[in-house]
């Protein structure tokens, strides 16, 4: 039977007894229904991974005892991937971040675009980001990965520009050069790659301008139109399985 992955905020070592906070509480009790003495592995973000088992139940509480350290099952892809991408409503942000974390991305960075109708105070961005980190949280227990996504703060477009500092910048927009014809432009493979995804109706020309500005390249991928959530998917696919791991 295949271990439940467990991500936990803990320090973990070999021999080490950990009791586990309430998210993973619920998770286990009433989700798995565990037992005492069931099989787990466990992990903190750090690129480590350990096996362990139900040491202790409570109605409030479980605690874990770490057997030992194992290698971990997915190791990280060569090329490091940053995803700018413009917030989005509903269910589509939260669609985004999983399947990005799946797809081995490093740093995720929420972006306000002129486009993006969504108002966010401050509360309810503290709410908001508190789900998004669970669910790309979720997306590494559930894909193998050891070391969490940076899920970095929400900022303008404008703010962000300037300080990406990657190999390869890519700024998608409709009838651009395609990747390939992008690619030659690089002679050796890049170590990093950062990409740029609009909103509903894209960036608008001046955000545009303002990116090739910063040296990124203008790329489209295909000739369809890609909704919001189906572009970041599609541009990690195409990154990582040019330079990265797939």
């Amino acid at each position: 039977m295949r271990r439940s992955r467990i991500f936990t905020d803990k320090a973990l070592a070999e021999s080490a007894s950990v009791e586990l906070d309430a998210r993973n509480n619920h998770y286990l009790m009433h989700v798995l229904r565990v037992k005492q003495g069931q099989a787990l592995q466990l992990f903190n973000g750090s690129g480590r991974e350990f096996n362990a088992h139900i040491d202790a139940l409570t109605r409030k509480s479980v605690r874990v005892l770490i057997t030992e350290e194992v290698n971990p099952t997915v190791v990280e892809s060569p090329l490091h991937t940053t995803l700018g991408v413009a917030i989005s409503k509903g269910d589509r942000m939260d669609w985004v971040i999983q399947k990005a974390t799946e797809l081995g991305v490093n740093v995720i960075q929420p972006l306000l675009t002129e486009r993006v109708d969504i108002k966010l105070n401050a509360g309810r961005r503290e709410k908001k980001f508190a789900h998004w980190q669970s669910t790309l949280i979720s997306a590494c227990e559930q894909s193998g990965r050891c070391v969490l996504p940076s899920l970095q703060p929400l900022k303008s477009i404008n703010e962000w520009l300037p300080n990406d500092n990657s190999d390869c910048k890519l700024v998608l927009r409709a009838k651009a050069d395609s990747f390939e014809q992008v690619k030659s432009h690089f002679t050796s493979t890049p170590q990093s790659a950062s990409v740029i995804i609009g909103p509903e109706g894209g960036l608008s020309p001046k955000e545009t301008a303002a990116a090739v500005a910063q040296e990124y390249f203008p790329v489209g991928f295909g000739s369809r139109v890609l909704r919001t959530e189906t572009a970041p998917i599609v541009a990690l696919s195409i990154l990582q399985a040019n330079w990265g791991d797939l």
